[in-house]
């Protein structure tokens, strides 16, 4: 069985960079912006990299998403569903980067999975 570690996460955020500049004097989180997708991502330097995702009705204020590392997006989704659990973004591309989906667990729980790009 492959490994599913967790690889990312996500806090909800009304103004990114505000954020992003509270975090960084806080904790002394590198980040980088990404001005096109209104996202920006960070490197606490040990762990799991993050994010700060913009508030939507999809992900309210007070939302923290994890992101588990699969090696087969697709396999890991039909798992979900043969569960119980349900699909709520199928497999999509970040360019340059792998792809990511979203499930909700038997409890409503929302959980992202990502494939980092295979090596050829």
């Amino acid at each position: 069985m492959s490994k599913h570690p967790v690889v990312h996460f996500e806090f909800s955020s009304n103004k990114p960079e505000a954020d992003a500049k509270f975090y960084s004097e806080l904790f002394g989180w590198e980040f980088q912006h990404m001005p096109e997708m209104n996202y920006a991502m960070f490197n606490p330097g040990g762990g799991p990299g993050g994010g700060l995702n913009q508030v939507t009705d999809g992900f309210p204020a007070g939302t923290l998403a994890i992101y588990i590392g699969t090696e087969d997006i697709n396999a890991s989704l039909s798992n979900v569903e043969k569960l119980g659990g349900k699909t709520l973004v199928t497999r999509t591309e970040i360019p340059g980067m792998g792809h990511y989906a979203v499930f909700s667990d038997l409890t409503g729980n929302k959980v992202g999975l990502f494939e980092a790009p295979t090596e050829q």
